[in-house]
């Protein structure tokens, strides 16, 4: 993990301001937002703070807010006395109270539904909350970190999101920037996960082609780190050539010129030479289908349903896709 900490700060002057920021805000108490799109590495950052802070020897637990249905996120948080409600029959400590002393990361806060919200707002205004069905409070001594991929001020004009709520969560905000403003990291990555999982496979693979990095250090990465270390997998299980397929075809959609020697559309025509326009178009849409549900599944946590919903499919359709596609 510290190699890959290295990484994520380095070779890059704009993570290097922000390892600065972290490095001064991570003595402090004060509630952090991170912003930034799916896949940057906003939990690095939070646990990054959490490591150069005086908790580090504490607990640092983790909440994927849009994962959990709402009716379970308020338990899931604050935890719940015997008998509270059917089915409660033991007592059980939420995510708060695990977290005593140390750090609670709340990924995705936009995805907290407003009724869930008034409750968490109590806990950073008063430090104090109560299980669900208990009348004693208790003290809520933990570091507050929250990220979001989207943008909270839209969801407050909708009023999906409490204004004064927004205001306590983002005491000290930091925005990490996509990896298509980072290039100079891909590669570092690319390397870092290609030897954790060569290792962790125990596959005796070989480092990408001189052409492969360089559709690598081209292609705009639109789902970012968690895309790049998913791509490094399938290198290191399906081989080279199978799994950059999918970024040859989203390369060449994007419009970038292949006209270059040795270029990107140059390795793409021996990719498809031989084939019909038919079965390249169905190939075509069936990998852009396939990472979409890949990249979906990944967003909500393999929640199913809730990929399904996004993707405006039947759950059944989803889980047919799925099985099709091998479990993505």
């Amino acid at each position: 993990m510290e190699d890959l900490f290295s990484i994520f700060f380095a070779n890059c002057s704009k993570m290097n301001k922000i390892k600065a920021i972290i490095d001064e805000i991570a003595r402090t108490d004060v509630s952090v937002l991170i912003k930034g799109e799916s896949g940057t590495g906003k939990e690095l950052a939070a646990q990054a703070i959490h490591m150069n802070s005086n908790r580090r020897e504490k607990p640092f637990i983790k909440v994927n807010c849009a994962a959990i249905p709402t009716s379970l996120l308020e338990s899931e948080l604050f935890g719940f006395e015997k008998g509270a409600f059917t089915g409660a029959h033991l007592k059980k400590p939420g995510k708060f109270e695990l977290a005593n002393g140390g750090t609670i990361l709340l990924n995705e806060i936009g995805e907290i539904d407003i009724s869930v919200q008034a409750k968490l707002l109590q806990v950073l205004q008063d430090g104090e909350f109560s299980r669900l069905g208990g009348s004693g409070e208790i003290v809520a001594n933990c570091r507050i970190i929250t990220t979001t991929k989207d943008h909270l001020e839209k969801s407050m004009m909708e009023g999906r999101f409490r204004e004064d709520l927004y205001f306590r969560i983002n005491v000290m905000s930091i925005t990490l920037p996509p990896l298509r403003e980072r290039k100079e990291q891909i590669l570092p990555f690319s390397l870092y996960f290609f030897n954790f999982y060569k290792k962790k496979y125990a596959k005796s693979s070989t480092w990408l082609s001189p052409e492969t990095t360089d559709i690598f250090k081209k292609y705009s990465w639109p789902g970012n780190i968690r895309e790049l270390e998913n791509i490094i997998k399938r290198v290191i299980l399906l081989g080279e050539a199978e799994a950059t397929r999918s970024l040859i075809h989203s390369y060449r959609s994007s419009g970038l010129s292949p006209s270059s020697p040795g270029s990107l559309g140059e390795y793409l025509t021996k990719e498809v030479e031989g084939l019909n326009l038919r079965k390249v178009r169905r190939e075509a849409a069936e990998s852009v289908e396939k990472e979409l549900i890949q990249k979906t599944l990944l967003e909500t946590c393999w929640n199913r349903k809730e990929a399904a919903r996004l993707l405006r499919v039947s759950y059944k359709a989803l889980l047919y896709k799925i099985q099709k596609y091998n479990k993505v």
